[in-house]
């Protein structure tokens, strides 16, 4: 077993400290001794979910030949009662791209919701979400059609307040085409039966529109809502992401700060009175994804942003998250490189979180990120222990 020595960091910004937890236990799990025969692992293991259902751990994975978009994608799911040794429950394969599993367990039953896209290395071609249901062990019925439009792609699904809450977003083509450029639009629903979803503000189903896809929250206790989102696109506040609260009596006004680091597949979560956010880390000096460019248009920044994005290293990083002025402070790199971070957790206890994420290998070289997105990827398991 590789362990990864425990870090525990201190961390103080202005008025704001934090103390960070230590993190432990790092053990690859895909491709892995306890992987099922049954399923065939090829180069790339990234988009992931994690979830507990019926006493049991299910895992469901993309695997694919790179991280680009293939006829040859696959998405597995395997169960196991000790996370140790998986048994194979099913594969999802359907000559095109499947990405951004979500498993939920809801009401005695389990369902994964996933994205369905093309096969083109260069474009983003969403063209659906579906689903299937588990009806036993290693059955599953077949995959169907959500009730979403055709772009939709559910990114976060959480049970909070006794419901099912989603963020997901509508338009992510356009991120990278500016021949047809409209805006991303990102909704909130709820759902008391994991299969009819309406808007979480009655009569908005849309919270933020404009450069932002991949969106993730959490509640406080008075009822705030705290909210991550990726401006990848830009917009008129800029390249990077965007730091969102919502009072508990207006849930449908959304007052956002602009940030100009990019904190890819954003998972947020709390500790105790502390909100925590796991994204990507770009590995430059300053980590900016938004490099305040003055010349050219919003193309033109845009194009020379993502050519620098590319081409530096990356982490999956914890980061402390505050409330008050949304901002956000790094805390810790979890163990990883190259190609990394699409974190999925399960809280073990009130001071334990278990982590699934993937990365190029971490005792390998320090990748650029186009370099690791051509390359082997693994899928790890890791625990977060605070004090």
């Amino acid at each position: 077993m590789r362990l990864f020595l425990p870090l525990l960091l201190v961390g103080c910004a202005g008025e704001f400290a934090f103390e960070a937890p230590t993190i432990e236990g790092l053990r690859q799990v895909v491709p892995g001794e306890g992987t099922p025969p049954e399923a065939e692992v090829m180069d790339a293991n990234n988009n992931l979910d994690l979830a507990q259902h019926d006493g049991r751990w299910f895992l469901a994975w993309r695997t694919a030949p790179s991280h680009f978009a293939s006829d040859q994608v696959l998405m597995h799911v395997a169960s196991s009662d000790d996370r140790q040794t998986w048994t194979w429950e099913t594969t999802i394969s359907l000559q095109t791209d499947v990405r951004e599993p979500q498993l939920v367990s809801w009401d005695g039953e389990l369902t994964l919701y996933f994205a369905v896209l093309g096969t083109s290395l260069t474009d983003f071609e969403p063209q659906g979400t579906q689903k299937v249901r588990r009806l036993g062990p290693g059955e599953w019925t077949t995959p169907e059609a959500s009730e979403f439009p055709d772009t939709f792609i559910p990114w976060r699904i959480k049970p909070m307040d006794g419901r099912l809450h989603l963020l997901g977003y509508a338009g992510g083509e356009n991120v990278y085409d500016f021949a047809n450029r409209e805006p991303i639009e990102v909704s909130w629903l709820v759902s008391d039966d994991a299969e009819t979803w309406e808007p979480a503000v009655a009569g908005q189903p849309v919270v933020l529109s404009g450069g932002v896809s991949e969106t993730d929250m959490v509640r406080l206790d008075d009822g705030t809502l705290i909210a991550v989102a990726r401006n990848e696109a830009g917009d008129e506040d800029g390249f990077g992401s965007k730091i969102c609260r919502a009072e508990a009596d207006d849930l449908g006004t959304w007052t956002c700060v602009s940030d100009p680091k990019k904190y890819d597949s954003p998972l947020l979560f709390r500790h105790g009175d502390d909100v925590w956010l796991i994204g990507r880390r770009n590995l430059t000096d300053t980590g900016h994804y938004d490099l305040m460019q003055a010349e050219g248009d919003n193309e033109d920044r845009y194009l020379a942003y993502q050519w620098d994005y590319w081409h530096n290293p990356k982490r999956c990083a914890l980061w402390a998250v505050d409330p008050e002025t949304l901002t956000v402070h790094h805390a810790a790199d979890l163990p990883s490189r190259g190609d990394t971070c699409f974190p999925e957790m399960v809280e073990l206890t009130e001071d334990e979180f278990l982590v699934y994420n993937y990365s190029s290998p971490v005792d390998g070289p320090d990748l650029d990120w186009l370099d690791g997105q051509t390359g082997v990827t693994h899928i790890y398991e890791q625990r977060l222990v605070f004090p």
